[in-house]
This record gives C-alpha cells, sequence and structure tokens, in this order.
C-alpha cells in the first residue's frame, strides 16, 4: 500500500505530537514529509529531528513538495479558516486541529470549499478515539442508559502567564478564545457526541489568575433537547499541576465516568444489568497518559489513512466539527448578553474570531 505523505503547516506547541507520530513510523500508512511554519527555528528544528525539508511559506511547500497527500493545519486557532481557504486550490486533504475556526461563518466557508473541491476534511478530535469513550458511546447507542439525566464535563488544567506569554496570539478574542475554545473544546464536543443535540446553554465566567483577554474559568449550564441537563466546568487555574479532563453521563440505569489528565481513565462504569463485558471493561480502562494530550491522536490519524485510503466515512468532519464550534460561541454570546442563548442561532455579541484577517500577520 502506497504510503500517504503528510505536510505540517505550523510547528508550535502541537506540532510535537503530530511530528512524533508521523516522524517515527508510528502511523501505518503514512509518513511526514514536509514541515512549514512563519518562524524558521521552528520549522528547522521539527525537519531536522525527522529528515524533512523545512519551510517558511506554506505555497512554497505545497508547489515543491508535490507528493504531499494529507496537510495538517496546526497553526493559531485564528488561522485556521484562511490557511484551509488557500489550501483547498491544491485539492489535497486537510487535518485541521481544534477548533475548527473561531466563528460559524468561516466553518461554513471551510465545509463548502472542501466539498466544492472533493477534498475530505477532517477535524482533530482525538479524545473520542479514546478507548473508554469508544465503549461510552456503545453504550449509549445500545440504549443502555435509558432516559439520560445529566452529562458533566470537567476540565481542571494548569496554565500558569507564561504558557499565554509565549505567542501573542494566545488568550486573545481575535486569535484564540479562552479556556472553553482552547483546552475545553474537545470536551464539549464529547457532551454533545454522548448527550445529542443542544436547545441552550447558560454560562458565566471569569478571569481569575492570569493577565489575558478571554477567561480563564468558566461554567455553564446545557439544556439539551432530549430533556436532559449539562454541566461543563473548565478551567485553566487549576493550581500547581494538571489535575483532570473528564466526562460524567447518568441515566436512569446506569452511571459512566470517565477522568484521567486526558479522559483516558475508566472511574465508574455501573448498570442495572452488568454483564461479563462490563466487568472486562472495567478491568482493562484504567490507563492515563503522560499528559492532557492523551493517546488519541495515533488513533484519530490510523482512522483518517483507513478513510482516505478505503474511501471510508469520516467520525469528525467539518459538520461535526462544527457542532461543538456553534455551542462555544452560544457559551460565548450568553457571556456577552448574560442571557440563556438558544442553539441554532446566529451571534451578535460573541467576540471570539473578530478581527480583521488582512492585518493577521500569523498564517504561513
Amino acid at each position: 500500500m502506497k504510503e500517504l505523505n503528510v505536510a505540517l503547516v505550523g510547528c508550535g506547541r502541537i506540532s510535537a505530537k503530530h511530528a512524533e507520530l508521523l516522524g517515527s513510523g508510528q502511523i501505518a500508512g503514512a509518513r511526514l514529509c514536509a514541515v512549514c511554519d512563519i518562524v524558521p527555528s521552528k520549522a528547522e528544528n521539527v525537519a531536522s529531528r525527522y529528515g524533512v525539508r523545512a519551510y517558511t511559506d506554506m505555497h512554497t511547500m505545497m508547489r515543491a513538495e508535490k507528493n504531499i497527500d494529507i496537510v495538517s493545519v496546526l497553526t493559531p486557532s485564528g488561522c485556521h479558516a484562511q490557511n484551509v481557504l488557500d489550501l483547498v486550490a491544491y485539492k489535497k486533504h486537510i487535518i485541521i486541529e481544534k477548533p475548527m475556526a473561531l466563528t460559524l461563518d468561516d466553518a461554513d466557508a471551510m465545509i463548502s470549499a472542501c466539498d466544492q473541491n472533493n477534498i475530505k476534511l477532517f477535524v482533530v478530535k482525538q479524545n473520542r478515539f479514546n478507548p473508554p469513550v469508544q465503549r461510552l458511546k456503545e453504550a449509549l447507542v445500545e440504549g443502555r442508559f435509558g432516559k439520560l439525566v445529566l452529562g458533566t464535563v470537567r476540565v481542571r488544567w494548569c496554565r500558569r502567564q507564561d504558557y499565554y506569554d509565549q505567542d501573542p496570539w494566545r488568550g486573545t478574542w481575535a486569535q484564540d478564545g479562552g479556556v472553553f475554545t482552547n483546552q475545553a473544546s474537545h470536551h464539549i464536543d464529547l457532551l454533545e457526541w454522548m448527550m445529542g443535540d443542544v436547545e441552550s446553554v447558560f454560562t458565566k465566567t471569569i478571569t481569575a489568575l492570569v493577565n489575558i483577554e478571554t477567561e480563564d474559568t468558566g461554567v455553564a449550564v446545557l439544556k439539551f433537547r432530549s430533556g436532559a441537563l449539562g454541566i461543563i466546568e473548565a478551567t485553566t487555574a487549576a493550581r500547581p499541576k494538571d489535575l483532570e479532563g473528564s466526562i460524567s453521563i447518568l441515566g436512569e440505569r446506569g452511571s459512566v465516568e470517565i477522568g484521567g489528565f486526558a479522559v483516558n481513565q475508566l472511574k465508574t462504569w455501573l448498570f442495572d444489568n452488568m454483564t461479563e463485558r462490563d466487568i472486562e471493561i472495567q478491568r482493562v480502562s484504567h490507563e492515563n497518559p503522560k499528559n492532557v494530550y492523551g493517546f488519541g491522536h495515533k488513533a484519530q490519524y490510523d482512522h483518517i489513512v483507513d478513510c482516505i485510503v478505503n474511501n471510508r466515512k469520516t467520525l469528525v468532519d467539518g459538520l461535526e466539527g462544527r457542532k461543538s464550534l456553534e455551542i462555544i460561541s452560544a457559551l460565548y454570546e450568553s457571556i456577552e448578553t448574560g442571557q440563556e442563548i438558544p442553539l441554532r442561532f446566529r451571534p451578535k455579541k460573541c467576540r471570539l474570531g473578530i478581527y480583521d484577517r488582512k492585518n493577521s500577520h500569523h498564517s504561513p
């Protein structure tokens, strides 16, 4: 089978995970072929480690590297949309890190452009691929919970001022957003994936321990169309270290909690009618990763290779990625208005992603 050649656009913090997997042979059927960043040293550091060419302009890279099959866009969140809209001209499949965009209009434009150019768009939501999360989804699909009552996600991580000071875009409305957009977007995605369509949200936030434009701590109450309720608790103000990234689902016939740093450790797996398989799930699902990125990137890359090679439907395409962005936009709309916000809305006061793209200098 021909190996798929993957190029990275953006060599910041998250690129280390992508580069390690692709550059050290951990993804069967895919390999790292080139990297790009507008900061030469960042691109050169990654390129030299894995023996590929470094570029400072993504268009130069795309024209020079004729064998590229997939481009992974790992730039600052506020650059994602324009990067994707520029890349579709090269007719290569695109992987986009979370969040896929900062505005719903940008997300819609990205989805439309990829569809029109017959390009597969994959949004990174690696926690969906964690084994305990997969088992939880299976139990929900099988109806084992009965009537859903309450879904909760918690992100209790530690990000000090030096984290936000690494790059000028961090913690800004125009390019990043706060803890809801950056750190908790994966968990918000999981909550919607498990609990179903959201009817409304109500949010409160503070900026507790760092000097940034956006929030470092927030809580939200959600009402789902099923009638169930949801809670989002998210903070980067946990001290002195990361504590947890978790999800709990409670229903009339069962309760499940998955915790650890990155929604990897099964804490509770209880149902009215427990089976031998339930006992096995309890026994094997306790592995916690070394850091908050978890193990899911490898599983998602394996899935992406399978989708491209065998033309299978992806678990997280642009439409799936848009769902959590709509919830996040509603959370921020609620902050600005002080009101409960119904979903299927158009943002009016949400500040996320509002900037003059012509004056942005972050795009490679």
